[in-house]
């Protein structure tokens, strides 16, 4: 698993964390079903605290990412309902949004780059 932890950004390195696992899902690099890397495995290899890792999970735990199985550990499982999905991303797209129109983007901008940004995760 290749995971890339900026050790310089502001953004907390257990979201980026998180991050990087979403763009592995949306990308197919992890599939439903894969097991992530224990804890300790993530860890020492992106030499991180422990913690962190365990706090990344969580988080994707609770974001309905990822299950945890006794025998297997952190396992993909996606079960997000979509009406609930759709309003989240309604709501994060909000602000998004405003900040491109107050900064003079065009719809059409923003449009191409969806467009762009969604062809690299398989998007229907």
């Amino acid at each position: 698993m290749i995971i890339e932890i900026d050790f310089n950004s502001d953004e907390a390195l257990y979201l980026q964390l998180r991050n990087q696992i979403i763009l592995g899902i949306a990308t197919s690099k992890f599939r439903e079903g894969d097991a992530l890397p224990s804890v300790r495995q993530l860890a020492d290899s992106i030499g991180i605290n422990m913690h962190t890792v365990n706090k990344a999970y969580s988080v994707l735990k609770q974001d309905g990412f990822v299950k945890v199985d006794r025998r297997k550990g952190a396992v993909i499982a996606i079960d997000i309902d979509k009406i609930q999905a759709m309003e989240e991303t309604r709501k994060e797209l909000q602000v998004i949004l405003a900040e491109a129109s107050c900064k003079n983007i065009s719809r059409e901008e923003v449009h191409a780059l969806i467009d762009e940004i969604y062809e690299n995760y398989g998007g229907v």
